[in-house]
């Protein structure tokens, strides 16, 4: 009798300890997360590989208080959109406002980010004056292809401005230094990351932006019952200082 009651309560123990690690397994923030795949054609600082980034640090936190993690995946800025938008990835991790027009399945979180200046680089031209996207008119620059906010308004311009699109920064800022065109327009953050980390001090950035808009995280509709948690945990950031902690740590260096 006492062999039978030993064998009991020693299944009865496993039995226990093996709910016990099936609950810990499955309550892990690991197993209990959905990975949200959200595309960026952004540059560092404010996007990298290691999502290390400013717009990877904010976004990725106000996910995981969530139930999110954050996956990014890098791909030129139309593709990017693209893919977005027919649901082959969930999002797009920084854009300007109102692109739901001609993507209509994207829905924009409606707490942005982190607004971006968006300005002239030039090499030969430090005392160009800045007045606007029309003060580029007869003058050559670079930008690279799916950044709507500069297609739209240097479009406008028509002839007036020799305008190339390129991949990425790199062969925007090729170009400028090689002499093939006056100006890269470009993020402020980025370019200037660009030039300090390849030590390149003869390109300058011009002042004032031609823009500063605000950028949003953008969500295939299929998410769209999660954006106004999102958009509450992106403001909570910004008033429990977590968003300026960021800045301070990634993009306050390159103001120096």
């Amino acid at each position: 009798m006492n062999r039978y009651k030993l064998i009991f309560n020693y299944a009865g123990h496993l039995l226990v300890l093996f709910i016990a690690y099936y609950t810990l397994l499955h309550s892990s923030p690991a197993h209990s997360m959905q990975t949200l795949v959200l595309n960026t054609a952004v540059g560092a600082p404010v996007s990298n590989e290691s999502q290390t980034g400013f717009a990877d640090k904010v976004v990725g936190e106000a996910l995981r208080r969530i139930g999110y993690k954050l996956q990014t995946v890098r791909m030129p800025a139309e593709r990017a959109l693209i893919n977005a938008n027919r649901g082959i990835d969930d999002g797009d991790l920084l854009r300007v406002a109102g692109l739901q027009k001609k993507y209509t399945n994207l829905v924009a979180v409606p707490e942005p980010v982190m607004n971006v200046d968006i300005v002239l680089f030039s090499k030969n031209q430090p005392d160009f004056k800045v007045a606007g996207w029309d003060s580029v008119a007869s003058y050559s620059l670079a930008i690279i292809s799916g950044w709507k906010i500069m297609e739209k308004n240097f479009g406008k311009l028509g002839d007036k401005v020799e305008m190339i699109k390129t991949d990425n920064a790199e062969q925007s800022f090729t170009l400028l230094i090689k002499d093939r065109v006056d100006f890269v327009a470009y993020s402020s953050w980025s370019g200037l990351n660009y030039l300090k980390k390849r030590n390149i001090t003869d390109v300058k950035v011009l002042s004032p932006p031609l823009a500063s808009p605000f950028f949003y995280v953008y969500l295939h509709k299929k998410y769209k019952k999660i954006i106004p948690d999102l958009a509450v945990e992106l403001k909570k950031m910004k008033k429990d200082g977590t968003t300026q902690t960021y800045f301070d740590e990634i993009l306050k260096p390159l103001m120096q």
